[in-house]
């Protein structure tokens, strides 16, 4: 079950497209029957959360606050992701808000599910799983400065064989 609850006075449509993009990564990770809660706020909303969890005084892009794991109860936890960073560093980099919010949606999820990105080797990992999700860069790759997007085999003339339509990660 996946619950979005919005705090941001313009939210306009992206409550349906995180939910709908929530459900299909949960289905890749094989927890289809999780519980996830994803609060959608401001920056002033997330920079409190960071002061008051981490200890630093600046507002963030998304949080992840895994929940005391329960066997009786599948719950991976709750993220809270700024829609007004996304739609500044959507703008800048030239994507969707819908998109930049997707990047956030998988980012904090996958470390929900335990992945981590503080040394190189798990770094490498979680950039090479966002891409999975994504079918395209997250954050981990771009903040390492490299393209984890999965590659087509190359053909013998040296193109990439294959569509990358679909929205299957």
């Amino acid at each position: 079950m996946v619950t979005i609850r919005c705090q941001h006075p313009r939210p306009g449509a992206v409550a349906r497209r995180l939910r709908s993009s929530a459900r299909r990564f949960l289905r890749a990770l094989g927890r289809e029957g999780a519980e996830l809660s994803v609060l959608l706020a401001g920056d002033a909303t997330l920079r409190r959360l960071n002061r008051d969890w981490r200890r630093i005084d600046r507002p963030t892009d998304v949080l992840s606050f895994p929940a005391a794991p329960d066997p009786r109860v599948p719950r991976l936890g709750d993220l809270a992701i700024s829609l007004d960073t996304a739609r500044r560093r959507a703008r800048a980099e030239g994507r969707s808000a819908g998109a930049e919010l997707d990047r956030y949606l998988a980012h904090g999820l996958l470390h929900l599910v335990g992945f981590d990105h503080e040394r190189p080797g798990p770094a490498r990992r979680m950039a090479a799983a966002e891409a999975r999700l994504l079918a395209g860069e997250g954050m981990v790759a771009a903040a390492m400065g490299q393209d984890e997007t999965p590659k087509r085999p190359r053909s013998r003339s040296g193109s990439r064989s294959g569509s990358r339509s679909g929205s299957r990660p």
